[in-house]
């Protein structure tokens, strides 16, 4: 099972009950998710960026790990 790092930014948006990711977007560093979150703040109830651990066969991911959050954000499911 090989395994590699990689980025995305989720922005939520409020929903009855709570928050609700909306549309992920892949990024290609740490530094470059950041950016990409705090663009997208000011458009969103939240944003965050994350690093996380995807399996190369079966894209499947895992252990996901906060960079950046701005705003509120909800619990990411992994």
């Amino acid at each position: 099972m090989a395994m590699a790092e990689k980025y995305i930014v989720l922005p939520f948006k409020r929903v009855r009950g709570g928050l609700a990711p909306g549309e992920m977007r892949a990024a290609s560093t740490a530094a470059g998710a950041e950016k990409v979150a705090a663009a997208m703040a000011p458009r969103h109830i939240g944003v965050a960026a994350y690093a996380v651990q995807v399996d190369m066969e079966s894209g499947d991911m895992s252990s996901p790990r906060l960079l950046v959050q701005f705003g509120e954000i909800g619990e990411l499911a992994a």
